[in-house]
């Protein structure tokens, strides 16, 4: 894939391991003697590239932190000017398979003209974040890299630790009601046109996935495996979102909204996987979706929470559904009136509801 000149270059060094690895191309099993790592170096992007203009009320800055897997994420730092003292911090991801400088980023920025310290992140595997192999998922992953962020929030000296919020949008809404469940110094989370990711991946769309057909869908992954274990699991599935030429009479209208997105000028990014005409995520990214679903605890939660989504959104279900199995006492629906799933992603239509958003997290982190 030829990367934009705005876009992060990533060089793989040579994959050079002689235990498993060598285990994997050869007949007979030889006695391991070292491990050697791919080296991996991403070079951070400098010039503005967001598919959103640059606000002249905050400042910006590229920043990166690990999470608790060792994998180094890569963030762009949002900053009220002027700003004195310590602030609150919102955390902002998603959606699954864009990038901080498609939807996540306008979230964060907004949100940092209204008075917060915010920070859009690429997930792991992702956009100029690390880890390989590239384009992968993993639910509990994806969940630590919230918690993660959280941590890098909480060390900032205009930050107040006890004041942190995170956001997630599309699937990372899942993860981030995920991540409030388990991390206890989350102060307060909202999601926007939110997805399960796992429940999707398992079940498909309205639940309409049986368990046979499910076995049949792992099937087709592990068997990918054998190939891929040679590889380092690199290979990808083919582009997920259709181009316009591609359309036929019977293409749902959320398959084209998504394409009039992530593959046109309005959002598309080459870092993006679902932006990425030869490829997207990689060829078992799936499997830990299908088996590990997200939200098991959602009845314990006790962080105040904003669910937000289109009334008109074919993923509406997702966030209704969450919304009843959260434990949480101070807890709100938020129907935004005539929006679609893609409406959220950005300012085209003008129903992003920031007010909303800022209300809540004034409300809740104080």
């Amino acid at each position: 894939m030829k990367l934009n000149k705005l876009s992060a270059a990533i060089i793989f060094g040579a994959t050079l391991l002689t235990g498993a690895h060598a285990m994997a191309n050869t007949h007979t099993a030889q006695s391991a003697t070292a491990i050697e790592v791919p080296a991996q170096t991403i070079r951070l992007t400098q010039e503005w590239d967001k598919i959103f203009p640059q606000s002249d009320k905050v400042t910006h800055r590229k920043v990166t932190f690990k999470n608790r897997y060792g994998i180094t994420l890569a963030a762009d730092l949002y900053v009220p000017k002027n700003a004195r003292g310590k602030l609150p911090a919102i955390a902002v991801g998603g959606p699954f398979g864009a990038v901080k400088e498609q939807s996540s980023g306008l979230y964060a920025q907004t949100l940092a003209e209204r008075g917060f310290v915010t920070l859009a992140f690429d997930p792991s595997y992702t956009g100029e974040s690390s880890g390989l192999p590239r384009n992968m998922a993993s639910p509990d992953i994806n969940t630590e890299d919230f918690s993660a962020a959280v941590d890098f929030l909480g060390n900032l000296a205009n930050v107040n630790r006890d004041e942190i919020g995170i956001l997630g949008i599309c699937g990372w809404g899942g993860f981030a009601l995920n991540a409030a469940i388990s991390d206890t110094r989350i102060k307060a989370v909202a999601t926007s046109t939110m997805y399960d990711m796992t429940r999707v991946a398992a079940k498909g769309y309205n639940d309409s996935v049986d368990a046979e057909a499910r076995y049949k869908m792992k099937q087709e992954i592990n068997n990918k495996r054998w190939e891929g274990s040679k590889n380092g699991y690199a290979d990808l599935q083919p582009a997920n979102n259709l181009r316009s030429n591609q359309f036929t009479a019977d293409t749902p209208l959320f398959v084209k909204e998504y394409s009039d997105f992530y593959t046109a000028k309005r959002g598309f990014h080459p870092r993006a996987v679902n932006s990425n005409p030869n490829g997207s995520w990689a060829d078992t990214a799936m499997l830990g979706m299908i088996n590990m679903p997200i939200l098991q605890y959602a009845a314990e939660m006790r962080t105040p929470a904003l669910v937000v989504h289109g009334e008109n959104a074919h993923s509406r279900y997702f966030s209704e559904d969450a919304f009843k199995a959260l434990g949480s006492k101070n807890k709100e629906l938020y129907i935004v009136p005539n929006a679609t799933h893609v409406d959220l992603y950005d300012n085209q239509a003008g129903k992003i509801p920031f007010d909303k958003f800022e209300q809540f997290f004034k409300a809740n982190l104080k």
